[in-house]
């Protein structure tokens, strides 16, 4: 059985699979994303690479203190979100058996 047709949502600029029409102009875009370029790059220039050390060195300093938000924030950069970390090992799960041929 083949999938039933997208539906049509009117003058989207859609064709009729429901992908994207030549001459689609797309959306607006971040309207404050150059904005956001700018001052990111404004503190990429001021940081340099020793306020960065001793910023982790003061985050590291916390977490051994027990500060639990800054243990949070160090698991969290190190071994990535819980929720990461769980969809990552069910992922691994998945391609596993997809190699091995099996089924879910």
């Amino acid at each position: 059985m083949s999938p039933p047709a997208p539906s049509p949502n009117g003058g989207n600029g859609r064709n009729a699979l429901g992908r994207f029409a030549a001459g689609n102009p797309g959306g607006p875009g971040n309207p404050l994303g150059p904005q956001v370029a700018r001052l990111r790059s404004a503190l990429l220039r001021a940081v340099t690479e020793e306020d960065m050390r001793a910023l982790i060195a003061k985050l590291l300093e916390l977490a051994k203190g027990g500060n639990v938000q800054a243990i949070k924030e160090v698991l969290d950069r190190c071994l990535g979100k819980p929720q990461e970390a769980d969809l990552i090992e069910r992922l691994e799960q998945l391609e596993e058996r997809l190699v091995a041929g099996g089924r879910w």
